[in-house]
């Protein structure tokens, strides 16, 4: 075994951010992504104040920064129109310290690759694990080329995350949320408008601006699992969204059909036992997937990996040929899912309980929400963000790095 490998499943945020942690602490990193290349399944990500200031740990953070575009007005709406609520970027960024940063997902995979050393991403790179290890022997990860032994490994291979079902094969996986959604991104509307999310009848749609000058669009509805359009997706979100407010008429006609991503929303509404085993450790959608009412996703993935790495610690010397003297792997992951587990299960708690709130479809609930909405922004942007309290206001346990 080289005793400061660290091997990374999966290529996505969550496994990019902890592969550069873990490379900035003096680990030989290798990542094996299954896919032939990084182009990321997915249009855009939000990154709230808490995944920029784990991104500070690792010096990233103000090259994301410097792509906000959210500089006015926003807030949520009725289908005809109506303003529910009504928010500002200066609100936001005042009451936990930082903006909302809107990017394109393969942006933001840019930025991470560009920190990582030539050849530290392998794509078409298919691994499982055979043997997660522990104290006393080292990980095994197979792949096509032969089997990898490592000091650590990082399971972050999605939400179907073979590392996980290896790990805890009893444990039920994720459950469908009884929704699906569909993002696109095309260019920018001649007319004007302020950010906004929708809520309708079991619908939603938001509309948000690039730093580029295009528009990311996400939807999202109640729907039977496994369901697709008739005809093609397009016509689908035209049939659910054609009649609402601008600019979601403009924005559905420069949708090219064959762009539009749709995909049915699963979570892990029964939390794991831990997010670690031997010396193997889960994160991102492989240990939390959750509905993305809240947005937190990716940022909670970005918050494990810099969490992840702290416990870990540094290689202490890559010269030695034993592992990192402070490295004891069933007490740093132990660590590592004590910080994780209570934080990551109470968001996937209570972004299912948003989602089920936004997808409320009888009619008098719909106007019940809606009052109570109106009513609650009446006392101005500070209650409407309230609800993030707890998660865009946390700081991670080491302080920045210098920016890249």
């Amino acid at each position: 075994m080289e005793q400061h490998r660290a091997v990374v499943v999966g290529a996505g945020i969550g496994g990019l951010t902890a592969a550069v942690a873990l490379h900035l602490g003096g680990w030989q990193v290798t990542v094996l992504e299954r896919s032939a290349d990084l182009a990321p399944v997915g249009a855009g990500i939000g990154l709230a104040p808490n995944a920029q200031r784990a991104l500070d740990v690792i010096g990233l953070g103000d090259r994301v920064r410097a792509l906000a575009a959210w500089q006015g007005d926003g807030g949520m709406r009725a289908p005809g129109g109506r303003w529910l609520a009504r928010t500002n970027a200066k609100a936001a960024a005042a009451r936990f310290g930082g903006p909302l940063v809107l990017l394109h997902r393969a942006t933001l995979v840019d930025i991470l690759t560009s920190a990582l050393p030539d050849g530290a991403v392998r794509t078409g790179a298919a691994a499982t694990l055979v043997d997660p290890g522990d104290d006393h022997r080292p990980a095994r990860v197979a792949t096509s080329d032969g089997e990898i032994e490592a000091a650590l490994v990082v399971g972050a291979d999605g939400i179907r995350s073979a590392t996980r079902h290896a790990l805890f094969p009893g444990h039920p996986g994720p459950r469908y949320a009884g929704c699906t959604t569909w993002r696109v991104v095309v260019p920018a509307p001649e007319r004007p408008f302020a950010p906004h999310e929708t809520w309708g009848a079991g619908r939603l749609w938001g509309t948000q601006p690039l730093k580029d000058g295009r528009i990311y669009a996400y939807a999202m509805a109640a729907a039977p699992a496994g369901g697709r359009a008739p005809d093609d997706e397009k016509a689908e979100l035209l049939r659910l969204f054609g009649d609402w407010h601008h600019p979601v008429p403009e924005i559905l006609a420069a949708v090219d059909p064959a762009q539009v991503l749709r995909h049915d929303v699963h979570h892990l509404t029964d939390p794991l036992p831990a997010y670690h085993q031997g010396r193997v450790a889960l994160l991102g959608d492989a240990a939390h997937a959750m509905m993305p009412s809240l947005g937190q996703g990716g940022n909670q993935a970005i918050e494990d990996a810099v969490v992840l790495a702290h416990h870990i610690g540094p290689a202490v010397d890559a010269r030695l040929t034993g592992p990192a003297a402070d490295f004891v792997p069933s007490r740093a992951l132990a660590a590592y899912t004590a910080d994780r587990l209570p934080r990551t299960t109470a968001i996937v708690r209570k972004a299912a309980r948003t989602g089920a709130v936004t997808l409320l479809a009888a009619r008098p609930a719909v106007a019940l929400r809606a009052t109570l909405v109106s009513a609650v922004s009446r006392f101005g942007p500070g209650l409407v963000l309230r609800g993030f309290d707890g998660i865009a206001d946390w700081r991670p346990p080491v302080a920045p790095a210098r920016s890249a």
